[in-house]
């Protein structure tokens, strides 16, 4: 018999915007149930985010040590290292599972009751839990079950054929890998693979790998992935995999058919919205092309129907996802919020590692705006210099008429602890001469955020 619970929310999905919507709506006392059909911590903790640091990780100091068995300028020497797979993916699993038990631990204590199940819409209150012969009836629903991975109808996953899942927990590493796609996660994960050892080639239909940034950002990216020895097709369209041979025909700019063999190939061109398979289309809900139409409040076409994260399509970042929700949960609540964050940072962990936060350039020109533009080099960074990582910069871009700063970009070694500031620096609406007049640490590479900013007013002291 069909047992029936009611609650005041219903969230269905356990990832970053999930949990987090749940946490914080426990905290308010909103009697909270949350449903999830596989880990909780969702894409993000166990085949996303969490894992790909992890293995970029293992594959940094398996290079380093590498590094050190030829003979370092730092006078370090070791015998030539090996390479356990096993072991260090066991070392990422216990660092997920940490993650993932210690979210399962906040849901308890702030009362919220977690399902696992696959959720089946039934209509904006009421949904069925599959196989657990549970129906649900809810005053709020909220629809947080993020995206998958973009899969190619000529490249099939299966056998050879992988996507960044596969990719993160490999139980042996390939002699030859082939990623298709040249943006963030295919970068990231060849970038690894090519430190672990593997022949990596990328096969990008655009003309320059991490398109989606502007090519003075992406070029020390480029120089390092070339003197990695990681083979470029760029402007090269996939055709086939040819599984009797192991080897994937793509189409080079001039029409001309290529054969390239290859022990995998990891398909890696984009998420879409996990919209399928659990109902969805039963509450004809306005869309934005593949998404979900959300509106300031994170609110669908339907009342009392919320929506979050990557279901809510672009930017699909984690921390966007959180902010959603903590969000979502507070207006149930009844507090005054709406999502309107000036800027949220997007980070690509590449070797060297890339951060955007707020407009470039390119889009402060494009709204309008004459803004100076200015760039501080890490190779006159004194940090920079000591962790032997002299390439990249940092660039602010700020209006000329207040010196009110509208983005920053940049690309060098650790960057990613840069973002931070970043953010802060917008969201509090600060001018250069802010920046210029904090007082920052040394020897650190934050130091290069205010010269960025000193360079502007026309006044850099190390350059």
């Amino acid at each position: 018999m069909q047992q029936t619970l009611n609650t005041t929310l219903l969230i269905i999905g356990g990832g970053p915007g999930g949990y987090v919507a749940a946490i914080r709506a426990g905290q308010l006392g909103i009697s909270t149930i949350l449903v999830e059909g596989q880990a909780l911590g969702g894409t993000c903790l166990n085949i996303g985010c969490i894992p790909s640091k992890a293995l970029i990780h293992v594959a940094e100091q398996f290079q380093q040590t590498r590094h050190h068995s030829q003979g370092s300028a730092l006078g370090i020497n070791v015998s030539a290292p090996t390479l356990d797979i096993g072991k260090s993916v066991e070392w990422k699993d216990g660092i997920v599972d940490r993650l993932t038990t210690g979210v399962a631990a906040l849901l308890k204590k702030h009362k919220v009751q977690v399902i696992h199940g696959w959720a089946r819409v039934v209509d904006g209150k009421t949904v069925d839990i599959e196989g657990a012969d549970t129906r649900i009836q809810c005053e709020h629903l909220l629809l947080a079950t993020g995206s998958k991975s973009v899969n190619l109808p000529m490249l099939p996953l299966g056998g050879p054929i992988i996507s960044s899942t596969e990719a993160l927990a490999p139980k042996a590493l390939p002699k030859r890998l082939i990623v298709v796609g040249g943006g963030y996660i295919g970068l990231e994960l060849g970038i690894a693979y090519r430190k672990l050892g593997a022949e990596v080639s990328v096969v990008e239909a655009q003309e320059r790998i991490l398109p989606a940034y502007d090519s003075e950002l992406t070029q020390p990216v480029l120089e390092s992935v070339k003197q990695l020895g990681i083979k470029l097709y760029l402007k090269h369209s996939v055709e086939d995999f040819d599984a009797g041979t192991n080897t994937l025909q793509v189409r080079d700019p001039n029409g001309d058919s290529l054969n390239l063999e290859t022990d995998q190939v990891l398909v890696a061109v984009g998420r879409k919205p996990n919209t399928q398979g659990w109902n969805l289309e039963a509450l004809n809900l306005e869309m934005n092309g593949s998404a979900l139409r959300i509106d300031q409040r994170c609110q669908t076409s339907m009342r009392n129907v919320w929506a979050i994260g990557d279901l809510a399509g672009e930017p699909m970042l984690a921390h966007r996802a959180m902010a959603q929700g903590e969000m979502v949960a507070e207006l149930i609540a009844g507090q005054h919020r709406e999502f309107n964050p000036t800027a949220i940072a997007a980070v690509c962990f590449t070797d060297p590692e890339l951060v955007v936060v707020g407009k470039t350039s390119d889009e402060a020109k494009a709204a309008g705006l004459d803004c100076i533009v200015s760039s501080f080099p890490f190779a006159a960074n004194g940090r920079a210099m000591t962790l032997e990582s002299k390439s990249g910069f940092v660039r602010v871009v700020a209006r000329r008429d207040n010196h009110l700063i509208v983005g920053w970009q940049a690309v060098g070694v650790g960057v990613s602890e840069l973002s931070t500031a970043f953010g802060q620096s917008l969201e509090m609406g600060a001018r250069l001469e802010d920046i210029a007049g904090t007082i920052h640490a040394h020897p650190t590479l934050g130091e290069a955020v205010q010269e960025a900013a000193l360079r502007a007013l026309g006044h850099a002291l190390h350059l």
